[in-house]
């Protein structure tokens, strides 16, 4: 059996996404924050206020696993519970001025880490990449 020219492309494409996260996670880390925490400032801060519910699904983290990121967020400080007046089942999670803080360091890390992803790459193969990667998402998906 002849060797492959090229890796399979799923293996190649593993191999670099799993070099990516494990960067973009050390980066996280050095402004004081992981990827679930950001992608809850994030979520927080495109809305006033959600409750726990509609955040583990905008950030796309199961409920328990979003309710132990909260209670270490809130005991950090970052964040504040309260039960919804409206609605007592309900918790509404707001970010506190620390919360905020925490999510400027962190933006001001992805942006950087993103201009580093992005150095020596035009505009156009960036958008093409973009394409690529849809394309291959969706081919992973496969036939409908």
């Amino acid at each position: 059996m002849s060797r492959p020219v090229h890796p399979p492309l799923g293996r190649h494409l593993a191999s670099v996404s799993r070099a990516v996260s494990r960067a973009f996670d050390e980066v996280l880390a050095e402004a004081g924050g992981s990827l679930p925490v950001w992608l809850v400032l994030i979520s927080l801060k495109s809305g006033t206020r959600a409750s726990q519910r509609e955040l583990a699904g905008a950030v796309g983290i199961q409920g328990a696993t979003l309710t132990h990121h909260l209670n270490t967020m809130e005991s950090a400080g970052l964040v504040t519970r309260r039960r919804d007046p409206a609605n007592r089942r309900l918790h509404l999670v707001e970010l506190t001025p620390a919360g905020d803080a925490l999510f400027v360091r962190l933006r001001d890390a992805a942006t950087a880490f993103d201009r580093r992803l992005r150095a020596g790459l035009t505009e156009a193969e960036v958008s093409q990449l973009g394409t690529l990667l849809a394309r291959l998402r969706d081919n992973a998906a496969g036939p409908e």
